[in-house]
């Protein structure tokens, strides 16, 4: 059985042993849509080129390089995550595309952003949000750090809710992916991980709702591929808002 604890020693530990591999096994697991997932978490911020975009979970920092590579993109990006391994993984694709003086990549926690108050226009996450001890400490968190009426753009899995492909998609999340995974990257523990935590983790309608508590607006939560990726939206509240 999985170990869901979310100590961010431990999930931290866990990411960097599989950061080699990790790239690849994100565009191998999904069969390339995640490119289209972040491309459309890009787009839902409707940057004009003069924005300040955080990403939280950032990893090996495909988000952070979306943000900026898109037309028009991030003016600076900032990448937080608390796996070295990942972020070290990240600052080599940086120093590939030449995006090292637009991109920084910083290691900290979502629950203790390292990042002045109101000092973001933009706050992205892809499949990070669930690996987080306290999720509700973390939308706090983005709250504070997003100037008022700045904007969140969080992708995270979920459980399809169709019959048909719900089968199917538990099917291999639970059999095919973690013998993909452990192959691959010579780990086990996390790709079962992976599966237990996307089941484990809060609905849709429980995580709009936390981000509505903790001073969102406009809070959406937009079903991908079939119900198996959710793209959840807001804004934060105005001033006094």
């Amino acid at each position: 059985m999985a170990d869901l604890s979310k100590n961010p020693n431990r999930i931290a530990t866990m990411f960097d042993a599989i950061a080699p591999r990790y790239d690849f096994l994100n565009h191998l697991l999904s069969a390339g849509i995640d490119r289209y997932w972040r491309t459309r978490a890009i787009r839902s911020l409707g940057l004009t080129g003069r924005e300040r975009v955080l990403d939280l979970c950032t990893g090996t920092g495909d988000l952070a390089i979306a943000a900026r590579q898109a037309r028009p993109g991030a003016a600076r990006v900032v990448g937080v995550d608390f796996a070295g391994a990942m972020l070290a993984a990240g600052a080599n694709k940086l120093r590939h595309h030449r995006l090292s003086d637009a991109v920084a990549l910083v290691r900290g926690d979502a629950m203790r952003i390292p990042v002045a108050d109101a000092s973001v226009d933009a706050v992205t996450i892809a499949f990070g949000i669930r690996n987080v001890e306290n999720v509700e400490t973390a939308c706090r968190e983005m709250r504070r750090v997003l100037k008022p009426g700045g904007r969140v753009a969080v992708l995270e899995f979920a459980i399809p809710t169709t019959p048909l492909f719900r089968g199917v998609y538990l099917s291999y999340f639970r059999h095919i992916l973690p013998r993909i995974g452990r192959f691959v990257s010579g780990h086990d523990a996390a790709y079962q991980y992976l599966p237990a935590s996307v089941g484990a983790f809060a609905s849709p309608d429980v995580l709009t709702e936390l981000l509505r508590k903790n001073g969102f607006r406009d809070v959406s939560a937009n079903s991908l591929t079939l119900g198996s990726v959710f793209l959840y939206t807001a804004k934060r509240l105005e001033a006094g808002g």
